[in-house]
């Protein structure tokens, strides 16, 4: 005879609670055999609410117009290829979060024994149901971690969004900085070609000499040298950005142009005034904040997994001859060799790493800004004494110009006088490049406003997405 507890509605209820148990479904998720590359920027949409960074959420995109810098960094960080993978890595995070907070399952065991022969009247069974007490008192302390973890996570991911605006602004800083470099290359070379002809025609007249022809002609050739060099760097800038942006390589992108305040900088003096909060501002330093958080609560989790493992649970038994019984069942472990005291000394040491790898980081960050403000005025003076060398060395041309058109001066010594405004200019060019480059560092070293409701961890209650 089937004891009672085993009737066909007593396996129902169990089979009824295991397959709630077990709710989730299966469906294959396939990988992709093409590119997710855009041919352009036709179609593409943005969502400023989305963005990493306040400017960036005030701002739009409109894909039938130049972009400007703003928007070109808006399309990087909705588009970016590995910036989509570590999206996709968060989503891990937030899985683990959910999983902190579950409690393991109890242990239900069946013994039945079928009566076979001897003077016994009935078949025996045994049923015991069993519960691991160690994860309740662990639970809080783990969804703690679980919590500062997922935190960590999401500012690890603020901070690859912060990189991917600044590589986009660097990117776009570089190809201005060609085209007006490019232009004023051109213009040169049009100016040696044209006297490069002069001189070659006037030469086969017999009314130059050979050394005026030859200085024009290496005067051109240099130009075009730089010209080629130059086309180069900007081909290979322009296919950064469109990887960048998810685009493929000759995608085409139109850019407008840089105005004054499109890299706006906070004044020295407040950014300086500003450094002591500079742990507070970094995603990457609150990032490393938070894991040291959740190191703290595995130590905690250590020291309290130095206690014995301890089990509860009951038994419902009856013998062949009918005698029923019900007991209390504790299982607990002996700390006779190992009190878990590896893991802690484990733990422990893994904490003082990471507290060691924050200060380094902190230290770093904040001489990353004081050296770049150092850079920043270094390059703003180079600067400006540049355009005052450029300045005079447009007199002087000028007047080379006129002295050498009523033929006073030589070819050879007007050439030199226009290389050495050539490099002069281009000079500048670089210097004012290196400026603006140094700004969009010092506008991600300094930091920002960080939202404060990152890292919130799912309700363990609540039913993740299978």
């Amino acid at each position: 005879m089937i004891p009672r507890i085993l009737t066909s509605r007593g396996l129902g209820g169990l089979l009824a609670l295991s397959c709630l148990a077990g709710c989730a479904s299966y469906s294959p998720a396939p990988l992709a055999d093409a590119p997710d590359l855009a041919q352009g920027l036709a179609g593409i949409t943005v969502d400023p609410a989305a963005m990493p960074l306040p400017a960036l959420r005030r701002h739009t995109v409109d894909p039938a117009r130049p972009l400007d810098i703003d928007a070109v960094a808006m399309v990087a960080v909705a588009r970016n290829p590995e910036l989509k993978a570590a999206r996709a890595q968060h989503g891990v995070a937030v899985a683990e979060a959910f999983t902190a907070g579950l409690l393991p399952n109890p242990q239900l065991s069946v013994d039945y024994g079928f009566l076979t022969s001897g003077p016994a009247v009935m078949d025996a069974f045994t049923i015991g149901l069993m519960q691991d007490v160690m994860p309740f008192l662990t639970r809080s302390s783990r969804k703690d971690a679980a919590a500062a973890t997922l935190r960590g996570a999401e500012l690890d991911l603020l901070w690859q969004e912060w990189q991917v605006v600044s590589q986009a602004r660097l990117l776009v800083v570089r190809a201005q900085a060609f085209e007006r470099q490019r232009a004023v290359l051109e213009a040169n070379r049009a100016l040696f070609a044209d006297r490069y002809r002069r001189t070659s025609t006037a030469m086969g007249r017999g009314d130059e000499t050979l050394p005026n022809v030859v200085s024009d002609l290496a005067a051109l050739n240099g130009v075009e040298t730089q010209l080629h060099d130059l086309e180069q760097q900007a081909l290979r800038n322009r296919m950064d950005l469109n990887a960048l942006l998810g685009l493929t390589p000759a995608a085409p992108l139109a850019l407008a142009p840089l105005t004054a305040g499109d890299l706006p900088l906070p004044p020295i003096d407040r950014i300086r005034a500003d450094l002591p909060q500079l742990a507070g501002r970094r995603p990457d330093l609150l990032a490393l904040k938070a894991g040291y958080q959740a190191q703290e609560q595995a130590v905690w989790q250590a020291v309290l997994g130095q206690f014995p493992a301890l089990s509860i649970g009951s038994n419902r038994a009856r013998d062949t001859s009918n005698v029923k019984t019900q007991s209390l069942a504790l299982s607990i472990s002996l700390p006779l060799f190992d009190g878990n005291q590896g893991a802690i000394a484990v733990q422990r040491a893994t904490r003082e790493q990471l507290r060691q790898d924050y200060q380094a980081r902190l230290d770093a960050a904040v001489a990353g800004v004081g050296q770049g403000l150092l850079a920043l005025d270094q390059l703003e003076a180079q600067a400006r004494a540049t355009a005052d060398s450029i300045a005079t060395l447009e007199r002087a041309a000028a007047d080379a110009d006129a002295a050498f058109r009523a033929g006073s001066l030589e070819e050879r010594t007007f050439a030199d006088l226009q290389g050495a405004l050539l490099s002069r200019r281009l000079e500048a060019l670089k210097l004012d490049q290196a400026v603006q480059e140094q700004r969009v560092d010092l506008m991600t070293l300094i930091g920002g406003d960080v939202p404060e409701n990152l890292g919130t961890a799912p309700n363990a209650t609540e039913k993740a997405t299978p």
